[in-house]
C-alpha cells in the first residue's frame, strides 16, 4: 500500500495565499492569547494587592475575584480568536483573489499564445509589481507579433518567388522526358539560368536574413572610399563604352575617413550602381560623394525611368519590384534594395530614396565618420 504525505506546496497560488494569511493570523491571535493568559493574571493580582494597602480588606475576595477575571478573560479570548479569524479569512480572500485574478489571466493570455493567438494583450494592472509584469508581458507580445508577421510574410513571399523558376525546370524537363521537345542548347542554357536564379535567391535570402536580424559580421575599419569608388567606376564605365549611357563620379580628394567594411559597402554600390544602369537605357548616371554633419554621404543618380510616388514607400521592402521590373527584361530576386537597407543599417547608418517617373532616381545613405 502507497502512502502519499500531504505536500503544501501541490496546492494551487490562490489556496496557498489564503492559508498563508489565515496561519499568520492565528499565529499572532494564539500569541496574543496565550501572553495574556500568562501575565494577566499576575498583573491583576498585583493590583488588588496593592488596594489593600490604602486601608481595604479584599484579601478573602482576592482569589474569587481571580476566578472571575480569569473566567472573563477566557471568554473574551474566544471571541476574539473567533471573530480574528474571520476577519482575517475575509480579508485573506479578498487580497487573494486581487493577487490571483492578474495572474490568472496572464496564465489564460500565455495558453492563448501557445494556441496562435498573439494579438491578445494585458491591462493595466492596480499592482505596481503585476503591471510592471503585465507590460513585459505585452512587450514581448509585440515583438513576438512582429516576428510570427515576418515570418509568414517571408514563406508567402519565397514561395511566390521560387514557384516560377521551378515550375519552368519542371515543366521543361517533363516535356524532354515525355519526348515532346528534343534537348538542345537552347533549353540547357534556360535551365542552367533559372537553377542560377534559384542559387542567388536562396543565397541573397540567407545574406538578407542575416543582415536583418544583425548577424551578419562586419570588419569596421577606418576606410577612405576613393580607393573603393575609384577602381568600382572604372569597371562599370568600362560596361558602357558602347552604349548611350555615361557614368561620372565626383569625390573629393580631402574626403574624411569612414567606418566601413570595404567588402560590404562595395556590395552596396554594386548593387546601386547595377540597378541604376538597368534602369537607364540612355542618360548619365552620377555618383557624388559629400561630408556633412559627421557623416559621409553617397548618393548615385541616374536619369532613368524613375520610380512612380506611388510605389517608393514600398522600394526597400523583400521581394517587391514594380509592375515594370517584372517584365524578362528587369528580372531580379526583388532582394538587392533590402539587402542594402539591412548593410547600411548595420554600418549605423541609413538610406533615403527619391524618384520622379520619366526623370530619375536618387538613392542616397550615409555612413559615419571614423573616431
Amino acid at each position: 500500500m502507497k502512502i502519499h504525505s500531504w505536500n503544501p506546496i501541490s496546492l494551487n497560488l490562490p489556496t496557498r495565499l489564503f492559508f498563508s494569511h489565515i496561519l499568520v493570523t492565528i499565529v499572532a491571535v494564539t500569541a496574543s492569547s496565550l501572553v495574556g493568559n500568562f501575565f494577566s493574571s499576575r498583573f491583576f493580582q498585583t493590583q488588588v494587592r496593592s488596594l489593600e494597602g490604602k486601608g481595604l480588606t479584599i484579601h478573602t475576595a482576592n482569589a474569587q475575584l481571580l476566578e472571575i477575571f480569569e473566567s472573563t478573560w477566557i471568554h473574551g479570548n474566544f471571541w476574539s480568536l473567533l471573530i480574528g479569524t474571520l476577519a482575517a479569512a475575509i480579508l485573506s480572500y479578498w487580497i487573494t483573489k486581487r493577487i490571483v485574478l492578474p495572474l490568472e489571466h496572464l496564465e489564460t493570455m500565455v495558453y492563448q499564445f501557445a494556441n496562435g493567438k498573439l494579438n491578445k494583450r494585458m491591462p493595466d494592472l492596480e499592482i505596481p509589481e503585476l503591471d510592471r509584469l503585465a507590460t513585459s508581458f505585452n512587450r514581448m507580445a509585440s515583438t513576438l507579433e512582429d516576428v510570427e508577421a515576418k515570418r509568414k510574410e517571408i514563406i508567402d513571399d519565397l514561395t511566390h518567388e521560387l514557384r516560377t523558376p521551378l515550375t519552368i525546370i519542371r515543366g521543361r524537363l517533363e516535356e524532354i522526358a515525355d519526348g515532346i521537345i528534343l534537348p538542345n542548347s537552347q533549353i540547357y542554357f534556360r535551365l542552367i539560368r533559372e537553377t542560377k536564379r534559384l542559387q542567388r535567391l536562396v543565397n541573397d535570402l540567407q545574406e538578407l536574413s542575416q543582415a536583418e536580424a544583425g548577424n551578419l559580421p562586419l570588419k569596421l575599419q577606418p576606410t577612405d572610399l576613393r580607393y573603393i569608388l575609384v577602381p568600382l567606376v572604372e569597371r562599370f564605365a568600362a560596361q558602357l563604352l558602347d552604349s548611350d549611357r555615361d557614368l561620372n563620379l565626383n569625390c573629393p580628394n580631402n574626403l574624411p575617413y569612414v567606418m566601413a567594411d570595404s567588402d560590404r559597402l562595395e556590395q552596396i554600390l554594386v548593387n546601386l550602381l547595377s540597378n541604376a544602369i538597368r534602369h537607364t537605357p540612355k542618360g548619365t548616371i552620377a555618383l557624388k560623394v559629400w561630408s556633412e554633419d559627421r557623416r559621409v554621404w553617397i548618393s548615385i543618380t541616374d536619369t532613368g525611368t524613375g520610380i512612380p510616388a506611388d510605389e517608393l514607400p514600398y522600394i526597400f521592402k523583400r521581394f517587391w519590384r514594380s509592375q515594370k521590373s517584372r517584365s524578362q527584361k528587369y528580372s531580379g530576386t526583388g532582394i538587392g534594395l533590402a539587402i542594402c537597407r539591412g548593410l547600411v543599417r548595420l554600418h549605423k547608418g541609413e538610406i533615403f530614396v527619391e524618384s520622379r517617373l520619366g526623370i530619375g532616381s536618387t538613392f542616397k545613405f550615409f555612413l559615419p565618420l571614423a573616431n
